[in-house]
């Protein structure tokens, strides 16, 4: 059979028409499953929980900044924050039944020396920044002053001597202190009912006592002693997550560390942020508080996050000291840097 000229020009375009087709729904089809499509992305987001030692404050800031603006998606993950309802954050995280946490130094040093496989990634506040505060009116301006005072606490024996430690170190006697356990209620009733001061977190409790029109006096513990100057809160993972998936850990602290930075450059947005993720929170609690450890969360260290061997060092003895644990542990096992960006 032979074609005109017309026809072969004609077959020629339908050719090239449907060549453009088929190149158009291969693009489509590869944008869905490789990674570098959006849909693609979408559908490759690897799910990681982070269970929070608390419900949801400003220590937790940086988290939710990262999950608001995308960070985690950017590194391929899609991080889901909870909160405890089925046990200590330490054995969830240790037992690897959730991947990352939030812990303190206090409660991972004493999971480790029980054989936990806790590792704490980085220190979301440098700086101790808890204390004991007591109402102004009661006149509590230094440890000697908790002479003939009430303490209201949980009865835990590591806080019992923390406190002894900071009396001592002011020359004062702990064995004039009563001690009572005030369970659930907060610092606000307590005060208010039968005890004169208490442990609290300055940039929570603290700022909500100012906004309260009750203000407090505040005895940072690390001014009296260093040993007490231990990261509180921290973010942990465990051994064997790092050992088996780096990548992932680092992927989840690079994101995270931005959420921080974020936090600490921008704490309006940052704040409103929190409040987006978690509405039932006090605005105004939440904006004044977040201004507050904008300039803790680093602080003279030289990047968001990282952590001091003396630190874990100097807390770990002082327990060993105080009998709050039989012996020390590997302090060069319970932390690293190593899944931190580098400074800027």
């Amino acid at each position: 059979m032979q074609f005109s000229s017309k026809q072969r020009a004609i077959a020629v375009f339908l050719v090239f028409m449907m060549g453009l087709a088929l190149a158009a729904c291969g693009a489509k089809e590869k944008q869905a499953t490789e990674p570098n499509g959006q849909a693609g992305e979408a559908a490759k987001l690897r799910d990681v929980k982070i269970v929070l030692d608390w419900t949801p404050n400003t220590n937790h800031t940086g988290l939710y900044v990262a999950k608001e603006k995308g960070y985690y998606e950017q590194e391929g993950l899609n991080v889901d924050i909870i909160q405890s309802t089925a046990g200590d954050p330490n054995t969830l995280v240790g037992s690897g039944e959730v991947p990352f946490g939030i812990s303190v130094q206090e409660s991972l040093t004493q999971a480790r020396s029980q054989g936990v496989p806790i590792v704490s990634l980085a220190a979301i506040i440098q700086h101790n920044t808890s204390g004991f505060a007591a109402p102004k009116s009661k006149g509590i301006k230094s440890p000697k002053d908790f002479e003939g005072k009430n303490y209201g606490g949980w009865g835990s024996p590591v806080e019992e001597a923390i406190l002894r430690t900071v009396m001592e170190q002011a020359g004062a006697d702990y064995r004039k202190v009563k001690n009572i356990n005030i369970g659930e209620a907060d610092y606000f009733t307590a005060v208010k009912r039968d005890i004169d001061f208490a442990w609290v977190f300055y940039g929570w409790t603290g700022i909500e006592a100012e906004l309260r029109g009750e203000p407090v006096d505040m005895l940072y513990m690390n001014e009296f002693a260093k040993e007490l100057d231990f990261y509180t809160p921290v973010i942990a993972t465990n051994e064997k997550l790092i050992a088996e998936d780096p990548e992932l850990v680092k992927a989840f602290m690079k994101a995270t560390a931005k959420g921080y930075q974020d936090a600490m450059e921008k704490p309006e947005e940052a704040a409103d942020l929190l409040l987006k993720a978690v509405p039932d929170l006090n605005k105004e609690l939440v904006h004044a508080s977040q201004k507050w450890l904008a300039t803790k969360y680093q602080d003279d260290a030289p990047r968001w996050g990282e952590q001091k061997r003396e630190v874990w060092e100097n807390y770990t003895k002082w327990l060993v000291d105080n009998k709050l644990m039989e012996k020390s542990i590997d302090v060069d096992k319970a932390f690293t840097n190593d899944f931190l960006p580098s400074a800027k």
